[in-house]
């Protein structure tokens, strides 16, 4: 317990950057760190034991490290939970007292709603400062909003390249004569498989004493929640992410371009960085990674459209999406502008399908606690927006399974971007595709006892099914949207008797769950 302070600085799981400005003018003789693991946060959506296992092991390595620099820190263990973070705030605030409280906002609405309620009630104006981990303010985007008919990310993008002065040329114009590679970052493996590199595999963090502890209470708590313990591998201090930062950028990052939408049966990190978690726990700072992926560009260690393509994601999409988040929220989380309102189905938890392409990325998820994005988008995501998904199940699943999730950056990607809930706010157009496009990116197809190529009769892909039927059901709205103009006229190929078999097998999944 610490004595009475002047101001207690309140510290969330996602928030564990030293240099945070919740720190600014910290005095160890007066102040003190609140920190709580609550029970309920991996309740409220059946959070992947190896979310859960990271959140917690990544704070109380946070914890001791403050308290070796001398600093009080009241901290809340997971046996001592309240019911909710709120609860626990609540009942420390009555312990200890404080003079006042400091905080960087949470990242996440409805908790800080909920913990604004409690300081509200306790009559505690608090000292909100900013984010200083990301390099755009909510504000910041706003402005950027106003007055805009459309946002897009590519505008956003370049307007953050000239303003940190990212990939530039001495005369401020984008290297290579181009803001954006992505047609150069759409290759497959082919026939042969990803490239087998020696030194491909990321590097491994064996879990030490602290961490052991956390995965052993984990698997106590929640039995019945989703995730192989036994698998953990993932950094959980700012020394460990440095690391896994520079295993990427010397490994794997040259590759990164080529082969980001690739995907292939039993590998789940092929050239991807597996620093998204490390990042959104604050544990790694953005502009550390874009340097570091810039000197490979500058260096001649790494092609042009790999690097910009890596910092599209960080510079570009990461700060984006938080954007739009703290825009449209709290009324973006009920959007549904495609009218989706089907259950999600029961094989989601359990991989268990004869659809190849979901049975690896769901076990994967399941399993691993990740997915890449091109798994995310192009796989289970597409599955769940051509079978017509309420969106806020899509959304707590992801929110669930992945170890990386923090709700402001993985709702607008699920919701908008995946499920195209929003209606154009993240994405121009649906990302809709058959099963050919599966088949064209992975070898998911080989083997399976789906064809790709059919639509409608004996061995049709679901995807190719659902692809087909979404467009005929929502024909009138994506006529209307110039980016889906040439789907939609593809269905005049179709005869009514085709429509009718499409039709038929489509109501058919929905209905059932179950795949003929």
């Amino acid at each position: 317990m610490i004595a009475a302070m002047r101001h207690l600085v309140l510290v969330l799981g996602d928030q564990l950057n030293r240099d945070s400005a919740a720190f600014d003018g910290f005095d160890p003789a007066l102040d003190g760190v609140w920190m709580a693991e609550e029970r309920y946060e991996s309740l409220r959506v059946p959070s992947s034991r190896i979310r859960t296992a990271m959140f917690l092991a990544a704070m109380r390595h946070f914890r001791d490290a403050l308290r070796a620099e001398g600093w009080k820190v009241d901290y809340q263990p997971l046996a001592d939970s309240k019911g909710s973070l709120a609860k626990a705030l609540d009942s420390a605030l009555q312990r200890l007292r404080p003079n006042g409280v400091i905080w960087v906002e949470p990242g996440e609405w409805q908790l800080r709603a909920d913990l604004q309620a409690v300081l509200d009630r306790q009559g505690i104006r608090p000292q909100v400062r900013e984010d200083r981990h990301f390099l755009c303010s909510p504000a910041t985007f706003a402005a950027h909003a106003a007055g805009r008919k459309q946002l897009r990310m590519e505008f956003f993008y370049r307007q953050m390249r000239r303003e940190h002065r990212v990939l530039l040329d001495a005369n401020g114009e984008p290297e290579g004569g181009e803001w954006n590679f992505d047609s150069d970052n759409r290759k497959s493996f082919g026939k042969a498989g990803p490239p087998r590199l020696t030194d491909s595999a990321p590097q491994a963090f064996a879990p030490d004493a602290l961490t052991g502890e956390v995965l052993h209470e984990v698997a106590a708590a929640f039995p019945d929640n989703p995730g192989d313990l036994a698998a953990f591998d993932w950094p959980v201090t700012p020394v460990e992410a440095q690391r896994a930062l520079e295993d990427f950028i010397q490994h794997r990052l040259a590759y990164f371009g080529d082969y980001q939408d690739a995907m292939w049966t039993a590998e789940p990190w092929l050239f991807h960085s597996r620093l998204s978690a490390a990042l959104n726990l604050k544990l790694l700072d953005p502009r550390t990674v874009i340097a570091a992926a810039e000197a490979e560009y500058r260096a001649g260690r790494a092609p042009l459209a790999a690097v910009e393509g890596f910092i599209r994601q960080i510079l570009g999409w990461r700060e984006y999406v938080r954007g739009v988040y703290w825009l449209h929220m709290p009324d973006y989380l009920e959007r549904n502008a495609l009218g989706a309102d089907r259950p999600l189905p029961e094989f989601f938890w359990t991989g268990d399908t004869p659809m190849r392409c979901l049975a690896d990325a769901l076990g994967q998820t399941l399993r691993l606690g990740y997915a890449h994005h091109i798994q995310r988008l192009m796989v289970t995501g597409l599955y769940c927006l051509l079978l017509g998904v309420d969106p806020r199940e899509v959304h707590r699943w992801y929110l669930a399974v992945y170890v990386d999730a923090v709700e402001w950056v993985e709702l607008p990607n699920t919701l908008g971007m995946s499920q195209y809930a929003d209606g154009g706010v993240m994405a121009s157009k649906p990302y809709v595709a058959s099963g050919k496009y599966i088949e064209r990116m992975s070898n998911y197809c080989a083997g399976c006892r789906y064809r790709p190529d059919r639509a409608s009769g004996d061995g049709a892909c679901p995807f190719t099914t659902l692809y087909w039927d979404f467009l005929l059901r929502h024909e009138r709205t994506l006529a209307a949207n110039q980016r889906m103009s040439l789907q939609v006229r593809n269905l005049a190929r179709l005869s009514a008797t085709e429509r009718e078999s499409i039709t038929a097998r489509a109501t058919a999944i929905r209905n059932s769950g179950v795949v003929p």
